[in-house]
């Protein structure tokens, strides 16, 4: 696999061990990285406290990476080696149960940091993280940002906090696996999938872009029960189900 870095960075390792498609890369000059798709990453929690200036000094040392739908960043077991900061686009974080069926643990979208519990740990990747739409992102060594950190300390303390966000997340998930049942669960991950990746449809609407499947893996149920579910809020007028795609009509039922 080729891969053109901009010429201001040495060409690293090859990221991650597998990709689906193309690899494409970015050719972006430093100083004009913040007006190519960064600005998500420049409010991303990772920088809060970090002064412009020197938000301008830690951005610089990435690498720009555009990543192609599907293509795998890495996957479970691997070493953690660099540190991805999303700046466009969306990632989903699966894991494979012992029967070998796929869970969406979550979606990380712009701001969101990918790698970071490899600097605070010496435990591999414990899950795959695949490009769920065209993304782009801001790309460390794992070495590089472990400096940064140890000049910025707010970053540790940053991302110690994104990571606690994440874990409440999973926390509330889980919760409502063990004690909701499944349609009050669908209802409440789509509300929360419209306010992270809801985007506006062709007829003013607003749609949650993701698969029944993917939905049902995030929500610990079967691609038949998440029809049948959509099927019946279409026909009260609540949603609007779309190839890959779901459009909310009435946000306040599904509340």
């Amino acid at each position: 696999m080729r891969e053109n870095w901009n010429q201001a960075y040495q060409p690293p390792a090859p990221f991650g061990r597998r990709s689906v498609g193309a690899d494409h890369l970015s050719t972006i000059p430093p100083k004009k990285a913040d007006k190519l798709g960064c600005p998500a990453a420049e409010s991303s929690p990772l920088f809060s406290g970090i002064l412009p200036g020197d938000y301008s000094g830690i951005s610089s040392t990435a690498r720009v990476k555009k990543i192609a739908r599907g293509e795998m960043l890495y996957i479970a077991g691997d070493s953690v080696n660099q540190v991805l900061l999303v700046s466009a686009g969306f990632v989903k974080i699966t894991q494979l149960g012992d029967s070998g069926n796929e869970v969406i643990i979550r979606l990380c979208g712009p701001g969101d940091v990918l790698g970071a519990m490899g600097l605070l740990s010496t435990l591999p990747h414990r899950t795959t993280a695949q490009a769920f739409r065209e993304c782009r992102a801001l790309v460390w060594e794992a070495s590089a940002f472990r400096s940064l950190v140890g000049r910025y300390p707010v970053l540790h303390q940053n991302m110690v906090n994104m990571l606690g966000d994440d874990l409440l997340e999973l926390e509330v998930r889980f919760r409502e696996v063990a004690t909701e049942r499944v349609g009050p669960r669908v209802a409440r991950q789509l509300v929360r999938l419209l306010e992270q990746i809801g985007r506006p449809a062709d007829n003013g609407e607003m749609e949650v872009c993701l698969s029944r499947e993917d939905l049902a893996q995030m929500t610990g149920t079967t691609l038949f029960t998440v029809s049948r579910l959509l099927s019946a809020w279409e026909a009260r007028g609540m949603v609007k189900p779309r190839r890959e795609a779901v459009a909310i009509c009435d946000v306040q039922s599904l509340r």
